[in-house]
This record gives C-alpha cells, sequence and structure tokens, in this order.
C-alpha cells in the first residue's frame, strides 16, 4: 500500500547577512579594478618667486629696493599627469569585505620663464638673509620650474549595510614629493665678471651689457633647488555605495575622510657664486585627507564592466617647495645656508579622472 506523497520541502529564506550584502550565493567574491588615473593639480602656496626692478637701476639697489612683483607660486599651471590604479576587493558571504588599492602619478610639471625684457629689467629673487638673485645677463630669463609626484596605497575592512550601501575603515599611507628650481636662461656664454669689475661703480643693466666678456665659462648649477617629501601615515572612515541602477549601467559613488601624521622632510641647495651650500630639515605634523569620487559603470559581458569616472583627493597640511623659501636662512658665515625648519601648513588638491576595467572572479 502506498503511504503519502512525500512534500516538497520550501527553500531556506536567505540569512539577513547574506541579504545585506547583496550576494546571491556563490556569486564572484573578488574584484579587481585595473586602470589609470589622470590627475591635475591646485593649491600650494603664496610665494614671490621673480620681481622686476628697472635696468636703469645700480646693481646692489636689487637688494635693498623693492620691485614689482612678476612671478608668484601660486600662479603655477600644474598640467595633468597620469599613472596606474589597481583595486582589489574581497566580499563575503556575511557582509564583511577587505579591499586593497594603490595608485600614483609621475612628474607632474608646471614651468614659468621671465623676461628678458625689452627695455632690459633686473629680474630678482630674494630669500631670508643676504641672499638675492638677478640675472648675469640682459639676454637671460628666469625659470622656475616645479615637479610634483603623489603615491597612495591603503588597506581597508569593509561591512556592507545593504545591497546598496558599504561602509570602511582601515589605513591610509600617502607620499607627495615636491622639487622647486630656480634657473637663468639661456646658460652663461661667459663668466659673469662684471659682478667683480662693476662691484666699486655699481653697474646698471645696461652697464653690464656693455662690460668686458669674461673667459668661457661652464654649465652652473640651479641658483635655487628646493625638494620636500611628505610621508602621511593615518587612520580613514567612509563610505561607498550605488546612486542609480538600470540594466547594465549603474552609477557608484564613495567619500573618505582620515587623519595622518605627516613625517615632512625638505632639503634645500642655494648657489653662492656658483657653488651650492645645502641645508635640510624634519618635522612631524598633523594632517587631513579626504577623498570624494563618482565611477560610471557598464557591464560589457560575462562580469567584465568598463569604468569611468572622476575623484578629488585634499590635502591638508603639507609641504610643498615654494614653501621652504622662508624657511631658509642665508648668511655669511662658514656654513652660510641654514634650515630654519619646515613649513608643512600648504593645502593641495588633486582631482580628475579615472578609466579602467573590472572584472569578478
Amino acid at each position: 500500500m502506498l503511504g503519502p506523497p512525500a512534500m516538497a520541502r520550501a527553500p531556506e529564506p536567505e540569512s539577513a547577512t547574506s541579504q545585506a550584502a547583496g550576494q546571491p550565493e556563490g556569486a564572484p567574491q573578488w574584484t579587481v579594478f585595473i586602470g589609470t588615473i589622470i590627475l591635475g593639480r591646485s593649491g600650494g602656496v603664496n610665494q614671490t618667486l621673480v620681481e622686476r626692478v628697472p635696468g636703469t637701476e645700480p646693481f646692489y639697489s636689487t637688494f635693498t629696493g623693492a620691485g614689482v612683483e612678476a612671478f608668484n607660486s601660486n600662479q603655477f599651471q600644474q598640467g595633468v599627469s597620469a599613472g596606474p590604479k589597481i583595486d582589489l576587493t574581497y566580499r563575503g558571504d556575511s557582509g564583511y569585505g577587505a579591499e586593497l588599492s594603490y595608485f600614483n602619478i609621475f612628474n607632474q610639471s608646471a614651468t614659468n620663464v621671465t623676461g628678458p625684457d625689452t627695455p632690459a629689467d633686473w629680474l630678482v629673487m630674494k630669500a631670508p638673509g643676504v641672499f638675492w638673485q638677478t640675472q648675469d645677463f640682459p639676454y637671460q630669463a628666469m625659470v622656475w620650474r616645479d615637479v610634483t609626484n603623489l603615491y597612495s596605497a591603503e588597506a581597508n575592512g569593509r561591512l556592507a549595510l545593504s545591497s546598496r550601501v558599504t561602509v570602511l575603515a582601515g589605513f591610509r599611507w600617502l607620499q607627495l614629493n615636491d622639487n622647486l628650481q630656480g634657473t637663468l636662461s639661456p646658460t652663461d656664454r661667459t663668466a659673469p665678471v662684471w659682478k667683480q669689475s662693476c662691484g666699486a661703480s655699481n653697474c646698471t643693466l645696461n652697464e653690464v651689457a656693455q662690460a668686458p666678456l669674461g673667459v668661457a665659462a661652464g654649465p652652473y648649477p640651479p641658483f635655487w633647488n628646493t625638494s620636500t617629501t611628505n610621508n602621511l601615515y593615518g587612520i580613514q572612515i567612509g563610505a561607498d555605495g550605488t546612486i542609480f541602477q538600470h540594466g547594465r549601467f549603474s552609477v557608484e559613488g564613495q567619500i573618505k575622510l582620515g587623519l595622518f601624521d605627516n613625517n615632512a622632510q625638505q632639503s634645500t641647495g642655494v648657489s653662492l657664486e656658483k657653488v651650492v651650500y645645502p641645508a635640510s630639515a624634519a618635522a612631524n605634523h598633523p594632517a587631513f585627507v579626504s577623498e570624494a569620487g563618482l565611477q560610471l559603470k557598464y557591464q560589457v559581458g560575462d562580469g567584465l564592466a568598463v569604468q569611468a569616472g572622476y575623484e578629488a583627493l585634499w590635502l591638508v597640511g603639507v609641504a610643498v617647495a615654494p614653501g621652504q623659501i622662508q624657511e631658509t636662512l642665508t648668511t655669511g658665515s662658514r656654513a652660510p645656508v641654514h634650515a630654519l625648519g619646515v613649513n608643512a601648513g600648504s593645502d593641495v588638491i588633486f582631482h580628475g579622472f579615472t578609466a579602467g576595467l573590472s572584472y569578478p572572479f
């Protein structure tokens, strides 16, 4: 005799944590993103780099007299530069996860050329103490170049609050390098012997043009060369989420905030009578970092997605190279150049675009 038919067993509902994670069972738990990041830089410090003094003024008057500002470091037009961006994210069934992220940009540079003028003007750069620099000859321009490099690496823990929102917290390291270099262009064709022959008579720039030529000059070093290195170590919190989704297309956003300890260093080489004298200093300063981004994602197929977006990174409390001029004192002693400290009070913003491919596995 046949017994009653077996009743079909209803499927067990998904756990709350699995639903919160938005991850169906068996779904890929790792996602890798490989792409490029293209950033521009703004912000820095307000520092006069070039003043103009009429060429009819005597040479020594360029040290004591006030000139008209011709170029300030805040006028550098930093271009954009690119570098790699790599993210690796793990998502567990319980809603917990982790991520590793890295990016850097190389040699973001800006150059300013002031002069030569017609009629001729003295081009003057001054620093604390007895340092001042003019062009050696009327045919020369004063050239300033600034180069920046940025590196970022982070490790975060993640918790999915829902299928759309995830919070994160973790550790981050950033390194910001900045170099400022002042030179004369073109290089001296002959040695500037007029600085000795005109010493007593105190030549004007027009008289310099008529002074006897010296011997052929070798390549001279930059008259000013400052480098800064900022190593920022800190903790951050943040959140990311899906703002909009329709079919294969989605829009995602992210924000991060963190407190950091900045180990800031500066080293400066100052050329006095064509001989470079170095000085350096280091200090620790608190810093603040925030980041925000918006990503557009399109699912191509088999999990592969194309991503493009915008990102902004704000660094508060960093040392940039122009800010160290006021921290460098030149004297007439046997050790003529002294670093008074590190100016780590600058704010810098990097912003630009990212693009690449993501793939779950």
